[in-house]
Parts: C-alpha cells; sequence; structure tokens
C-alpha cells in the first residue's frame, strides 16, 4: 500500500514538473516570437534607410547615404533635434524643480486628502494624453502660447511631474526623518538641511526620477503635436509629419528619419544610463 502512494506521489511530483517546464517553455518561446518579431521590423526600416531600391527581394539591390543627407536637409533635422533636447531638458529640469518638494511634503506630512491628492497625480499617467491635451491645448494657444517652445515645455510638464512625484515619495519615506531632526538642532535651516543633508541622499532618486522624464519627453507624441508649431518641433511630430503629410516622398527618406530617431532615443537611454543603475529605478534607500 505505501508503494503505491509513493508511486502516486512521485507521479503527480513529476507531472507537476513537467507541467511547470512546458509552460516556462511557453512564455520562453513567446518572448522569443516576440523580440524577433521587434527584431525584423527594426532591421527592415534600417536596411530600408540604406537601399537604392527594394523590390521583391530578400535584400535591397543596392545601398546608399543619400536619404540620410536628403531627410537631414529636407526636414531640418538639425533644428528639430536642437528643439527636442531642449523640451527634454527643460522638462527635466522643471519636473524635479516641482515634483521633488511635492514629493517631500507628502512623505513627511499626513493630512486629510492625502489618498485623493495621490490618485490625481495618477491620472496624467493612467488616462490618454488626448484626453486632457485638447483642453490644455486651447487654454495655451488662448494664452498666445500655442506653437511655441514655451507652450511645448509646459504640454510635456503634465505627465512627468506626476512620475517625479511617485518616484520620489516612496524614496524620501524610506529616509530616516531622525537626520534631518539632528540636522536643525545643530542650527541647520531648511534650505541647509536639504541642500545638505537630504540632497546627496537623493541623488538616486533624483537620477532615476529624470531618467523616466527624459526617455518619455522625447517620445511624447500628443501633447506635443497639439501645442507644436513650425519652429517647436520635437523629432517624433517632425517624423509624423514627414509620414502623413502631404506630398511625395522617397520611402528610404523617412526610414532614415525613423532611424535617426532611434538613434536619438537610444543614445539618450545610453548616457543616462551611465550615471543611474537600472536598481535605482525602485528607489530604495538601504
Amino acid at each position: 500500500m505505501s508503494t503505491l502512494q509513493g508511486a502516486g506521489v512521485h507521479g503527480a511530483a513529476s507531472w507537476r514538473i513537467t507541467r511547470i517546464l512546458s509552460l516556462r517553455w511557453i512564455v520562453w518561446g513567446a518572448a522569443a516570437i516576440f523580440f524577433l518579431n521587434l527584431l525584423g521590423v527594426i532591421a527592415v526600416v534600417i536596411a530600408n534607410s540604406f537601399a537604392t531600391h527594394w523590390f521583391g527581394s530578400w535584400l535591397p539591390a543596392g545601398w546608399t547615404l543619400k536619404y540620410y543627407a536628403q531627410s537631414w536637409q529636407n526636414y531640418q533635422l538639425s533644428g528639430i533635434l536642437v528643439v527636442t533636447l531642449q523640451v527634454a531638458f527643460a522638462a527635466v529640469i522643471v519636473s524635479l524643480l516641482i515634483g521633488t518638494p511635492a514629493a517631500y511634503a507628502l512623505a513627511r506630512r499626513n493630512f486629510p486628502g492625502k489618498r485623493l491628492m495621490m490618485l490625481a497625480f495618477l491620472l496624467p499617467i493612467m488616462v490618454p494624453p488626448i484626453t486632457y491635451g485638447i483642453p490644455l491645448a486651447t487654454l495655451l494657444y488662448k494664452l498666445h502660447l500655442g506653437g511655441t517652445l514655451t507652450g511645448v515645455v509646459i504640454a510635456n510638464l503634465v505627465p512627468p511631474v506626476p512620475f517625479v512625484i511617485l518616484v520620489m515619495t516612496p524614496f524620501i519615506e524610506q529616509i530616516d526623518p531622525r537626520i534631518e531632526a539632528a540636522a536643525r538642532m545643530c542650527g541647520a535651516k531648511t534650505w541647509q538641511v536639504f541642500l545638505r543633508v537630504l540632497a546627496p541622499l537623493l541623488v538616486p532618486g533624483l537620477l532615476a526620477a529624470a531618467l523616466l522624464v527624459l526617455i518619455q519627453t522625447v517620445a511624447l507624441f500628443e501633447l506635443t503635436f497639439l501645442v507644436s508649431g513650425p519652429g517647436s518641433q520635437t523629432l517624433v511630430v517632425a517624423l509624423y509629419y514627414a509620414v502623413f503629410a502631404s506630398g511625395i516622398r522617397p520611402a528610404q527618406a523617412i526610414s532614415a528619419m525613423a532611424v535617426i530617431y532611434m538613434l536619438t532615443t537610444l543614445v539618450v537611454l545610453v548616457v543616462t544610463l551611465r550615471y543611474v543603475r537600472p536598481t535605482q529605478m525602485v528607489g530604495t534607500v538601504r
């Protein structure tokens, strides 16, 4: 009897192991298919950007760099890249200046409606940008800020500020408040406590929040599209106009522009990851 029970337990355990392994293979297979599909799409765009002609064959008939030069000149990408970086870095700086004090207040103070306020900060992240982008664009145009670089920066601050608050609030909560109390007992003023005591401890969290804001701002389309004008378009909006505006354009030039956009985002990501470790994104303080 015990032998039969042991065989049954062994069979059940073997069945569980087989099921776990099967699920693991399914997950890895699905992930592999997804990444192969993604890499295939990127490879096609890159190959098309260098192609002289590409019709009905596995590889282009020839290779050239002329479409990069053509897209750079025709779409004035040098100025658009400057605008993109200006908007991105302005959004990073302003959102950190606004979001960090707000996160400190939420982390250190308890008051009625605190949870409701946190929910309000989540709304710009959870709600599609187009839903509040149209009223925001209408307001900015009434204030004569539509089509200007200032208006684009203001519009791009709506999602990043909640990101900074949500990243920095738990980060600040994990810093022992007795450190601040000790500094105040030694005669430090509020600004001295913040700059000399808190700021060095907040650097990892600030860098992680800045990375999120930077990547999001470079890729933010809806709000920038609704507010930007001829001299205030970022690269993602210029790419949209290049694809959907009237007229006939070589597909290779648009692919070249898409590659430039991908490289810009990749460079921004690599540079920021040079100073921010991915583990800092969780904002933990030991």
